[in-house]
């Protein structure tokens, strides 16, 4: 063992240094990206592209208890397969299928372990697999990653200070632009990462079909142009806190995984981009996911969401004190009905959250009576949960509330994404589909294409939503967040941002207000969002008071769909300056536009129309929006495909418009 130790060390010291020359090559299908594999000595790969070393001799591999897979690898069968074509259907997905051609090249290696490697015109990606017949105990994974030159990076990083757990988060943070050299190295950045090669050239790193296996973090030395894949150790031993009776790590192993000897491992990818604008529709996260597993899917509803936390259950103007109480509830199915909003969550404080008991509802609701209550409406209702505490109850709570007619699970706090909690993620996506139930995911990692194989999972966070607003300053910006995150976090799959703030500030009148919260930037950014975001699950965050008073905007973003979206088109935009999205339904489109604290005039062209005419209303910052962020202004006209029109984006603002074909 000490052996093993200090020559896995000597290797992850030597990142650096240059490695024995390529044996194997593997080529994109255009011919632009060439990936080459050392396999004499130790196991490595470089990334080229067009001549241009993107990535430089990065070693990988296996650490185990007894030996190091991919040190001293030597090739005993080498496959390959050329243009493999694939045609995926991706229900409930930035469009509603897509093509993917790719080389593949797959190496086994002395030792019973090799390595499959893939390259497609969008990327460069491999995995390990083991061919053993004993289980596995992995102490780590060797995942080096060495750059040419000291490029800038995007990272967002752990929000738990050095000396605590910091593979234990909430997977929301703002991105830190540095240079390789400048990462911090008290820190580590959970994924996606994106490193800027210049010209626009871009590399995301992303990992997709994590099962049974922690999510990989980066980090860097300060010293050097290199990065580190790091991960989780597996827990030992978990402690329970208040006030939501959630279920802490406490001890930890010294190894990251305890595993079947014969098995393969995640794919770590690297989404290869020549234009900002290729980014956010990147779908190599869920091409390379493992398909479907529950069979029939056509029972999964999507929708939109009124929701309670966000804004207290603020409402006003009514004859009874609002709270989690009956008349409350009753009074937001009544909203969403009005509406044509699909669900409404109960969130945290239906179940006593102290008690760890989601079995036992709250003597003040009749939760049978306002599933009742809802279904007479068209209403279906989401219960809001904790990951442990469903995980405890776990067949009971789903039979129990399938059978009452609740319509899924929005399940908070996992915080994690060591092989434990990813266990627990795939083991409660199964038996939620077998009593055909949705989930929305919070508190959870990054998506690494579980909605693929599980698509009753319908959203994720992992993003610096509007939650955040409640409690943080100004100096969290989030107006560069929001037209950074859809470059780099919405590659690997949906985000449930929960925007629709109707109260709007400006940079300077931005205050974080716990009970009483507003956005940053103005209410055509908002509007926006529902268009930009990959979200087939979203809420309403405001209340629906303040809904009926701008019952405007609320008509607006009630039209604006959210599922059986066919195709995703990013029109123009600048990560961390501004985005522009298009989504077509049917011959519709719906068209959104963000920036940053910068006011822009951008000129649109309608060229991405089909032929014939289009009815367009548009939404758009109005001529103080600067200075009075709620100011927009609502305009209607025709457009051909021919069409161009201008349009000025506030500081913090947007717009957002349906084109609708006549």
């Amino acid at each position: 063992m000490k052996n093993i130790k200090s020559l896995y060390l000597l290797l992850v010291g030597l990142v650096c240094l240059p490695l024995q020359a390529a044996d194997h090559f593997l080529k994109s299908p255009d011919g632009k990206l060439l990936v080459e594999i050392g396999t004499d000595g130790q196991l490595s790969y470089t990334i080229k592209r067009d001549g241009q070393v993107l990535l430089d001799n990065s070693p990988i591999g296996l650490v185990l208890e007894d030996k190091i897979l991919g040190e001293d690898a030597k090739v005993s069968r080498a496959n390959r397969r050329t243009l493999v074509k694939e045609t995926i259907v991706s229900p409930h997905y930035r469009c509603s299928s897509f093509d993917v051609v790719y080389n593949e090249l797959n190496l086994k290696l002395k030792g019973d372990f090799g390595v499959v490697f893939r390259a497609y015109d969008e990327g460069i990606a491999y995995r390990f697999y083991t061919t053993m017949r004993e289980p596995l105990v992995i102490r780590d994974e060797i995942a080096s990653m060495n750059f040419p030159q000291d490029y800038d990076t995007y990272m967002a990083y752990s929000t738990v200070k050095p000396g605590g757990d910091q593979y234990v988060m909430a997977f929301q943070n703002v991105y830190t632009k540095s240079t390789l050299k400048g990462v911090q190295t008290d820190n580590i950045a959970f994924l996606p990462v994106t490193v800027d090669c210049g010209n626009e050239l871009k590399m995301t790193l992303l990992e997709s079909d994590l099962e049974d296996y922690p999510g990989m973090f980066v980090k860097g030395d300060g010293k050097t142009t290199a990065l580190q894949g790091t991960f989780a150790k597996y827990p030992t031993r978990m402690k329970q806190f208040p006030p939501r009776a959630m279920k802490r790590v406490v001890e930890r192993a010294g190894y990251i995984a305890k595993t079947d000897g014969k098995r393969s491992y995640p794919w770590r990818i690297w989404a290869i981009t020549e234009k900002d604008t290729e980014m956010p529709v990147n779908n190599l996260v869920y091409a390379l996911a493992s398909p479907n597993r529950i069979g029939d899917a056509s029972w999964i509803k999507t929708g939109k969401v009124a929701w309670d936390w966000w804004n207290d259950w603020g409402i006003y103007n009514v004859d009874f004190k609002a709270g989690i109480n009956m008349e409350t509830y009753k009074y937001y199915i009544d909203f969403a009905a009005d509406n044509h909003i699909e669900f409404v969550v109960l969130d945290e404080g239906w179940y006593n959250p102290g008690k760890g008991d989601m079995l036992t509802v709250i003597p003040e609701l009749d939760l049978e009576e306002l599933v009742r209550y809802g279904k007479s409406k068209g209403v279906d209702l989401i219960l809001w949960t904790v990951f442990n505490v469903l995980d405890d109850q776990l067949e009971e709570a789903c039979k129990k509330y399938s059978e009452m007619g609740i319509s899924g699970f929005k399940i908070d706090f996992l915080d994690r994404d060591d092989q434990t909690a990813v266990e627990m993620a795939y083991r409660i996506a199964e038996m939620a589909a077998k009593y055909k139930l949705t989930l929305d995911l919070h508190g959870f990692y990054k998506p690494t294409g579980l909605n693929r194989t599980y698509p009753n999972i319908i959203n994720y966070e992992s993003v610096f939503g509007m939650e955040e607003m409640k409690w943080s300053s100004v100096q969290k910006d989030m107006m560069e967040y929001d037209v950074t995150m859809p470059y780099i976090r919405m590659m690997a799959g949906a985000v449930d941002y929960t925007p629709g703030a109707m109260r709007n500030a400006s940079k300077k009148d931005f205050k974080d207000i716990y009970y009483n919260p507003m956005s940053q930037g103005t209410r055509c950014h908002q509007l926006a969002a529902y268009v930009v975001h990959d979200s087939p699950l979203t809420m309403l965050a405001d209340n629906p008071t303040i809904y009926k008073r701008e019952q405007e905007c609320t008509d607006f973003i009630v039209s604006i769909p959210n599922k059986n979206i066919e195709e995703t088109r990013v029109l123009q935009g600048k990560l961390g300056e501004s985005v522009v999205m298009a989504r077509r339904v049917g011959a519709s489109w719906y068209v959104g536009g963000m920036t940053d604290w910068t006011a822009r005039e951008i000129t649109l062209d309608f060229d991405f129309l089909g032929d014939g005419t289009y009815e367009v209303v548009l939404f758009r910052d109005g001529a103080n929006a600067d200075k009075q962020a709620e100011d927009y202004k609502k305009e209607t006209f025709t457009v051909t495909a021919n069409a161009q029109k201008k349009i000025r984006m506030a500081s913090g603002g947007g717009f957002a418009m349906a084109v609708i074909k006549k």
